[in-house]
C-alpha cells in the first residue's frame, strides 16, 4: 500500500473535491479543456494525486517475441489480449499498472488499451471515433475510483469505466469497446502462438513486476478514494465478470463462476456462454505478481459455431460442449475434439471489481445460480 498512501498525501497537497470554478482557473494554464461542458457534476472528480500524465501513457509501444518475454514474463502473470485482423498481442499487467494507458497501432488500427488498478478495470477501445484518431493520457484524477483519461486532440476528459466523454468539446460521445480478456501469459502463448508482447523497453524505469497496491484487492478491504455510497449486495472488492447487452447490465460473481466454470445463460435475449479456468495470478496481490494467489481467468461468448448452438459443461478440468464433446479453452477455442480449431465470437466483458461496477450500473442484475 506504500503508493497508495504516497497518492493520499497527494491528494490531500492537491486539494481532492475540486469546484468547477477552480478547475477552469487552477488548471488554465496547464488544460485546454472547455470545463463549461461537462455531463457529470464536476466535484465528482477529484484528484487521486499525480498530476496530468503524472502516470505516463506509453504512446510508442515495442512489441518482443516469447522468447525475449519468457525472460521476464512468468506464464500465470495476467496479461490483457487483444486480436485484431489476425494480430494478436499481449499487454503484461507488471506494465499496465504503471502506465494504465497503452495507445497502439494494430493492423493500422488505432486503439487504446487502458488499466484501473484501483478498480481492476482492463477495458480496449477504437482509437476512433467521428472521423477522427484520438489517442489518450492521464489526468491524475478519479471518478467513483475510476481512471479519468483525457484525449490528447481536444483535452476533454472521458471515464475509462464506460469510455464517455465526461467533461470538454467532446462530452457525450462515446468510444467503442473492443473485446479484451485478462488471461494468464501462458493461455495466450497457447492460443496465439504467433503473438507479441508488449516490451519493458517504454522509456521510463519502473520495478515492472512489482505491485504498488499490495493487498489491496482482498475481498474485505475498502476502495481507495471511492467517496459514494456502497452496495451491500455484494463486497466492494469482490471481482465480477460484467457484461452489457443493449440496456441490461449482468454480474456474474468470481465467488459463483470460480466454483461452476461454466455458467450457460442470456441476457435481455441473447444466449451467452462464460467460462472460467485457473491459473492466473492476480495483479493486486502480493509485491511480487509472479507469486501471487491465483484468481483466474474468465471469457465470455456467443454459444454459436456455424450457426449450431452449443451447451457447455464442466468435465473434470476441461470445459465441453455437450453436442460433440470438444473441448474448449477460456479463451472460446477448440483444442480437442471434432470442432477443433473452431472459435467462438467473444462478447465484450471485463472483471472489475464490484463496488466500481454497481456505482457506475446501479441496476444491473446480479448472477444467482
Amino acid at each position: 500500500m506504500r503508493k497508495l498512501l504516497s497518492f493520499t498525501v497527494l491528494a490531500l497537497s492537491f486539494g481532492m473535491v475540486l469546484s468547477p470554478l477552480s478547475l477552469a482557473q487552477g488548471f488554465g494554464s496547464r488544460w485546454r479543456t472547455d470545463f463549461s461542458k461537462h455531463s457529470v457534476p464536476l466535484d465528482e472528480i477529484i484528484s487521486g494525486g499525480p498530476p496530468k500524465d503524472g502516470i505516463p501513457s506509453i504512446d510508442n509501444p515495442k512489441f518482443v517475441s516469447f522468447d525475449e518475454a519468457d525472460e521476464w514474463l512468468k506464464d500465470v502473470e495476467p496479461v490483457i489480449i487483444l486480436e485484431n485482423k489476425n494480430v494478436a498481442r499481449a499487454y503484461p499487467l507488471q506494465i499496465l499498472t504503471w502506465h494504465e494507458i497503452v495507445n497502439d497501432l494494430m493492423a493500422g488500427d488505432p486503439v487504446a488499451i487502458t488499466f484501473c488498478p484501483l478498480c481492476n478495470s482492463a477495458i480496449a477501445f477504437d482509437g476512433r471515433l467521428d472521423g477522427m484518431v484520438y489517442d489518450f493520457g492521464t489526468t491524475g484524477r478519479l471518478r467513483n475510483s475510476d481512471l479519468v483519461m483525457y484525449d490528447r486532440q481536444t483535452e476533454s476528459w472521458w471515464q475509462q469505466f464506460t469510455g464517455e466523454a465526461i467533461v470538454g468539446e467532446l462530452t457525450g460521445k462515446k468510444l467503442k469497446m473492443l473485446p479484451a480478456s485478462i488471461v494468464s501469459y501462458a493461455d495466450f502463448k497457447r492460443a496465439y502462438p504467433n503473438g507479441s508482447v508488449l516490451s519493458r523497453d517504454t522509456g521510463f524505469s519502473r520495478p515492472y513486476g512489482r505491485n504498488p497496491y499490495v493487498g489491496y484487492d482482498r475481498i474485505d478491504n475498502t476502495p481507495f478514494l471511492y467517496t459514494g455510497e456502497l452496495d451491500r449486495r455484494l463486497l466492494p472488492m469482490e471481482r465480477v465478470v460484467a457484461v452489457t447487452v443493449g440496456d441490461v447490465d449482468k454480474a456474474y460473481p468470481f465467488s459463483v463462476v470460480s466454483e461452476k466454470r461454466v455458467i450457460n445463460d442470456s441476457i435481455n435475449g441473447s444466449e451467452l456462454v462464460l467460462f472460467h479456468s485457473f491459473g492466473t495470478s492476480s495483479a493486486l496481490d502480493r509485491d511480487d505478481i509472479a507469486s501471487s494467489r491465483d484468481v483466474g481467468a474468465t471469457g465470455v461468448f456467443e454459444p454459436y459455431v456455424d450457426g449450431r448452438k452449443l451447451t457447455f459443461v464442466k468435465d473434470g478440468d476441461l470445459i465441453k460442449d455437450k453436442e460433440t464433446g470438444s473441448a474448449w479453452s477460456v479463451l472460446g477455442k477448440a483444442i480437442s475434439g471434432s470442432l477443433a480449431g473452431k472459435s467462438l465470437k467473444p462478447i465484450v466483458h471485463a472483471n472489475h471489481f464490484a463496488f466500481v461496477w454497481l456505482a457506475f450500473k446501479p441496476d444491473t442484475l446480479i448472477y444467482k445460480p
